[in-house]
């Protein structure tokens, strides 16, 4: 199965996810039933952290001054028959703003899949790219809100 390292960096993500790291792992779980890893012993990380930090990190790795919602930071390293895809970090504070109007968990999870598909090779640095890429976060999407 795909494993995710959870990485708490600020006391407010536990305040909105009771324990974010069985969060995710469940999230990935159900996921595994019905969209198939190409190669199941892949890993990532994942920080949860607050606007300073993203501002910090933005700056450093992409010479931008401004906080962000999401980073990626694609690694791709193999080890025998493990692949580690790399890193992200997600903003609290942009989270919970856009959740006012929707719902935090469903941000969160838009945030952490679009982050994801940057660690396995996907930009929309074009158009096209970008619609392709949109439609197949929705898709993760709607199947992990869709109700029962």
């Amino acid at each position: 199965m795909i494993k995710a390292n959870v990485i708490l960096d600020s006391p407010k993500w536990g305040k909105k996810i009771k324990n974010p790291k069985k969060y995710i792992k469940d999230r990935l779980k159900k996921l595994s039933k019905v969209f198939p890893f190409r190669n199941k012993n892949k890993e990532f990380s994942i920080l949860l952290t607050n606007n300073k930090k993203m501002k910090n990190l933005n700056k450093k790795f992409r010479k931008k001054n401004k906080f962000t919602d999401v980073l990626s930071f694609p690694f791709n390293y193999k080890n025998n028959k493990n692949y580690y895809l790399g890193d992200i970090a997600i903003s609290f504070e942009l989270i919970n703003k856009r959740s006012l109007e929707t719902n935090f968990f469903k941000e969160f999870d838009k945030m952490w899949i679009h982050g994801y598909f940057h660690l396995i090779g996907y930009d929309h640095k074009k158009k096209k790219d970008f619609k392709k890429m949109n439609k197949k976060e929705n898709l993760i999407l709607n199947y992990l809100h869709k109700k029962n």
